[in-house]
């Protein structure tokens, strides 16, 4: 971990002369602040996100919370969200009009695509759908109307990239705003800013928490848009993190590196071990040196950590929820990031309204190996694929 990373999660923003020298934030579990005159009163309400006025838009241990996520992401400013869909709602409907246009890559977090493909249309804002590896398709569906390029590099299921700094470099020649869905990587593996892109978002349940007991939302990026996004959705949805939701979430960040490091190197081991199985048909990780993008994955990316999914030889359905319903270790569940290894089976959600997605065939299984021993995991699935026959 570096000197400026371990700053960062341990100390920065925690002014612990401030409350008692308490090794951990205190918990400012209010709704309302009271102030000693009427100026003061006056000046907090004249910038409510500066100053501490109502908890609908700033509280103190959510204040240190955004000190730190924008420190991570190399950002001016942040927002800490109820969840990760309304910070992906909050981000982009401040970002566009009736009449505008959004382009975003295919099969993103199913949020994000009902936003664009269901709910903006009925207000006039229409989106085109595009490969996020062909910078000359994306270039071709920018209009003067585009007003956002929408990116999610990895995306949760098949994992494709986007190369983070010719899609920012073409977007900023067109006046777009970029925004990227980071949550697979979190900050310790990839900073979007680095490469110039606008709005980096995260889902705070997975990786930013980490334990599997906080639902939140984040978003960094320049004073100037986050600015935007507060005057324009957030404080009129008031959608913002809790204190004590916002305190899990630094408990949490402490050890962010350790456990987003041990996810990688358990993924590493279990897909080798995988590959060489005669029931698995394909593996996908961005860090293993088969996959199509490996060399921008390396390029961009520290690490790739404990998401990978597995096509297997079987379309069987019966044959494939055997198989999942014999695992042990890694639990059946469609969230990610806490400290239990999961796993996820496309074949679960085949037979419902708008399945199949062709993108995401019937033997495709995401997992999600964590803190337990590699050995551990890899004994279970080895006894689960017996299932298979």
């Amino acid at each position: 971990m570096s000197e400026d990373l371990s700053f960062i999660l341990n100390h920065l923003g925690e002014e612990r002369e401030k409350y008692f020298h308490a090794v951990s934030p205190p918990v400012i579990q209010t709704s309302n602040f009271a102030f000693p005159d009427v100026a003061s009163l006056q000046t907090a309400m004249q910038d409510e996100m500066g100053h501490h006025l109502y908890s609908r838009g700033n509280n103190p241990t959510v204040e240190i919370l955004r000190k730190k996520l924008a420190a991570l992401e190399k950002t001016e400013d942040a927002l800490v969200f109820s969840s990760g869909a309304s910070a992906i709602t909050a981000t982009v409907v401040s970002l566009v009009e009736q009449g505008d246009h959004v382009v975003c890559v295919r099969n993103p977090y199913s949020w994000t695509k009902h936003l664009l493909e269901t709910y903006l249309p009925r207000f006039g804002v229409t989106c085109t759908w595009v490969e996020g590896d062909d910078l000359e398709e994306i270039e071709a569906s920018i209009r003067p109307e585009t007003k956002v390029l929408f990116l999610e590099s990895p995306n949760t299921m098949t994992f494709g990239l986007q190369d983070l700094a010719a899609c920012a470099a073409l977007a900023r020649s067109r006046g777009v705003i970029t925004c990227v869905d980071n949550s697979h990587c979190s900050p310790v593996f990839q900073n979007p800013a680095d490469f110039g892109i606008d709005l980096i978002l995260h889902s705070g349940t997975k990786y930013l928490n980490g334990h599997s007991d906080v639902v939140a939302g984040v978003v960094c990026g320049s004073k100037e848009l986050i600015r935007r996004i507060v005057d324009r959705t957030f404080l009129v949805w008031g959608p913002i993190l809790g204190p004590h939701d916002a305190a899990l979430m630094i408990r949490g960040l402490r050890t962010l590196p350790l456990r987003i490091q041990r996810s990688h190197e358990n993924a590493r081991f279990i897909v080798e071990k995988l590959k060489k199985h005669p029931d698995v048909e394909k593996v996908i990780w961005p860090f293993d040196p088969d996959f199509p993008q490996a060399e921008l994955a390396t390029r961009q990316m520290k690490g790739s950590g404990g998401l990978f999914s597995v096509l297997l030889r079987t379309k069987n359905k019966r044959k494939i929820f055997r198989f999942v319903d014999a695992l042990q270790r890694f639990l059946l569940a469609v969230s990610w990031g806490g400290h239990e290894s999961l796993i996820f089976p496309m074949a679960a959600v085949h037979d419902l309204p708008g399945r199949p997605d062709p993108a995401f065939p019937v033997n495709l299984i995401r997992f999600y190996a964590v803190l337990e021993e590699p050995e551990m995991l890899w004994q279970d699935l080895e006894a689960g694929l017996k299932y298979l026959h």
